[in-house]
C-alpha cells in the first residue's frame, strides 16, 4: 500500500513527525519564516485559487489530487518515498552493506554540504520566476508556473527536514541560511551561478525548466543512490515532481517552435519578429545560453570531491544499478577532451573515479538532445530548413577545463577578438531580450493565448485548454 500523507498535522508529512515532539517544534518554528519568505520572494501575482496537484500518497498508485487551492494556503510538507527494509549500499567501499538510517560521523560534513547545495537551488528558482505571472501567455501556463513554484517550495521543505532531523544545531542554522540567501543578491547570492540568472520572460522559463530542471533531475538521481537512506527516499519522491517541471519546459519550447514555424510558413520568411513571433535564430541563442549555463552546474570535468563522495557511498552515478562494472571504480580510465593554448583540442585519459562529473554530464547531454530532435521534427513537418542544435560543451563556459577559453558553438577555439565579433550571433543580445520581453503581454481570458506561442495539445488532468485553471481577483 502507498504510504499516506497526514494532512491533519500542522506540517503534512509521512514521517511520523508527531512522534518526535522536539523535531516537530523546531520545524513549526521554521514554518512561519518560510511563509514570510514565500510572501516576500514568491509569486508576485495574486490569485483566488489555482488548479494544483497535491500529493496524497508517495507510492506509485494514484499519489496526486487535483483541486483549486489558494496558493498561500498550500499545504507544504515532508514526504519520503516508501522504505525498502532490505536496501543495500550499491557502490563504493561500503557496497553490499545495509544502508544508513543515521548519518555516520565521518561523513557528516560532506552529507550536510550536499543537502545544503541541493536545498539552495529550490527556493532560488521560485525567486527567479517571481514576476512571470504578470506576463503569463494563458491561464494554462499560469497554472503550470504556480505548480512548479509550490513544488520547488516543497523540495525546500524536503531538504530542511533532513537538516533539522539529522544535523543538529548546524543543520538548523543551515536551514535558516536557505531563506537568507536570494537569487541575484549582490550581498547574499545563491550558491550556484545558474540560480542567480534572471528569468525575465516565458521563453527563458521554458528553457530553464527544460535545461536547468533537467540538471536537477540528474543531481537528484545521483543522490537517490545515496547510502544515507532518508536522503535517498527524499530524492526519489522529489523526482516524481521534477518530471512535471521538465514536461513544462519540453512542451513549452515545443509550442514556441510550433507557433514560430506557423508564422514562418504563413509569411514565407524567417524574419517573423514583425509578425509577433520569436525568430528561430533567437530561440537557438536561448538554447545556447541555457544549455551552457546548466552545464556549469555539473562542476569541473574531474573532481576529487565527487570521487570521495562516490567512494564513501554518499552520491552515486545516474542509474547506478544498471552499470555493468564493479561499482567501485578503482581501475579503468575515461577519455577527456581538453582545449590547449595553441587553439587545438587534445585528449587525456583520467581515472574513471575522478571523471564522475563528466560521466553525469554525458548522460545529461544525451537527454537534452532528445528535446532538440523534437523541436527539429516540428520544423521538418512545416517544411522549414532551419535546424536547432546543442552547442559544443566547451562553448560559453564559466566552470571547468573550458572556462579560460573562447570556444564557438561548433567547437572551434578562437581568440578574444573573434569571440567578441561573433558573440551576438551565438548568445541573446540586449536587443533580443528586449524584443522577447516586448511580446510578454498577459492573457488571462479562458481559452485565449498569446500570439507568440501555440496552445497545448492537451490540458491538465484531462481538462480542456479553456478550463478556468486560475481564479483571478
Amino acid at each position: 500500500m502507498p504510504e499516506k500523507i497526514d494532512y491533519d498535522d500542522k506540517i503534512p508529512n509521512n514521517v511520523n513527525l508527531s512522534g518526535d515532539r522536539r523535531l516537530q517544534r523546531a520545524l513549526e518554528g521554521w514554518q512561519p519564516k518560510f511563509l514570510d519568505w514565500w510572501g516576500e520572494m514568491g509569486p508576485t501575482l495574486r490569485t483566488n485559487g489555482v488548479y494544483l496537484r497535491t500529493a496524497v500518497a508517495v507510492g506509485r498508485d494514484g499519489w496526486a489530487h487535483f483541486d483549486h487551492v489558494n496558493v498561500p494556503d498550500y499545504r507544504w510538507g515532508i514526504f519520503l518515498a516508501e522504505r525498502d527494509a532490505d536496501r543495500r549500499i550499491g557502490f563504493g567501499e561500503h557496497a553490499g552493506e545495509p544502508v544508513w538510517q543515521q548519518v555516520p560521523g565521518e561523513y557528516r560534513a560532506d552529507l550536510q554540504r550536499l543537502i545544503v547545495i541541493q536545498g539552495d537551488t529550490e527556493p532560488a528558482s521560485v525567486e527567479q520566476q517571481k514576476l512571470l505571472g504578470l506576463t503569463a501567455p494563458s491561464l494554462y501556463d499560469l497554472r503550470n508556473l504556480f505548480q512548479v513554484n509550490v513544488e520547488e517550495g516543497r523540495h525546500l521543505w524536503a531538504m530542511v527536514y533532513l537538516l533539522h532531523a539529522y544535523f543538529g544545531k548546524e543543520g538548523r542554522d543551515e536551514a535558516e541560511g536557505l531563506l537568507l540567501r536570494n537569487s541575484g543578491s549582490p550581498d547574499a547570492p545563491r550558491i550556484l551561478g545558474a540560480f542567480n540568472e534572471e528569468t525575465a520572460d516565458w521563453l527563458a522559463f521554458y528553457m530553464f525548466t527544460y535545461f536547468t530542471d533537467r540538471d536537477g533531475k540528474y543531481q537528484l538521481g545521483t543522490l537517490k543512490e545515496s547510502a544515507f537512506d532518508p536522503l535517498s527516499r527524499t530524492c526519489e519522491f522529489m523526482l516524481k515532481e521534477e518530471a512535471h517541471h521538465m514536461f513544462v519546459g519540453t512542451t513549452g519550447v515545443d509550442r514556441v517552435v510550433t507557433r514560430s514555424a506557423q508564422l514562418v510558413r504563413e509569411n514565407d520568411t524567417l524574419e517573423i519578429g514583425a509578425c509577433g513571433g520569436i525568430p528561430l535564430d533567437v530561440i537557438q541563442k536561448y538554447i545556447n545560453f541555457h544549455f551552457t549555463v546548466s552545464l556549469d552546474l555539473f562542476g569541473g570535468e574531474t573532481s576529487t570531491n565527487a570521487a570521495n563522495y562516490y567512494t564513501a557511498g554518499l552520491k552515486g552515478r545516474w542509474q547506478e544499478g544498471r552499470r555493468k562494472d564493479d561499482h567501485r571504480l578503482t581501475e579503468g580510465g575515461t577519455v577527456l577532451e581538453k582545449p590547449t593554448a595553441d587553439g587545438t583540442w587534445t585528449t587525456d585519459e583520467v581515472q574513471t573515479l575522478l571523471a564522475l562529473n563528466l560521466d553525469l554530464r554525458g548522460e545529461y547531454i544525451a537527454d537534452c538532445r532528445t528535446g532538440v530532435k523534437r523541436w527539429n521534427r516540428i520544423l521538418e513537418e512545416n517544411g522549414i530548413g532551419f535546424r536547432f542544435s546543442l552547442p559544443h560543451p566547451g562553448f560559453n563556459r564559466a566552470v571547468g577545463l573550458n572556462a579560460g577559453f573562447r570556444v564557438t558553438p561548433d567547437g572551434t577555439i578562437v581568440d578574444e577578438a573573434t569571440w567578441a565579433a561573433n558573440r551576438r550571433k551565438w548568445l541573446p543580445t540586449t536587443e533580443d531580450l528586449a524584443f522577447v520581453r516586448s511580446l510578454m503581454h498577459p492573457v488571462y481570458e479562458r481559452g485565449r493565448i498569446a500570439s507568440w506561442v501555440a496552445p497545448p495539445v492537451n490540458g491538465v488532468n484531462d481538462k480542456p485548454f479553456d478550463y478556468e485553471y486560475v481564479y483571478l481577483p
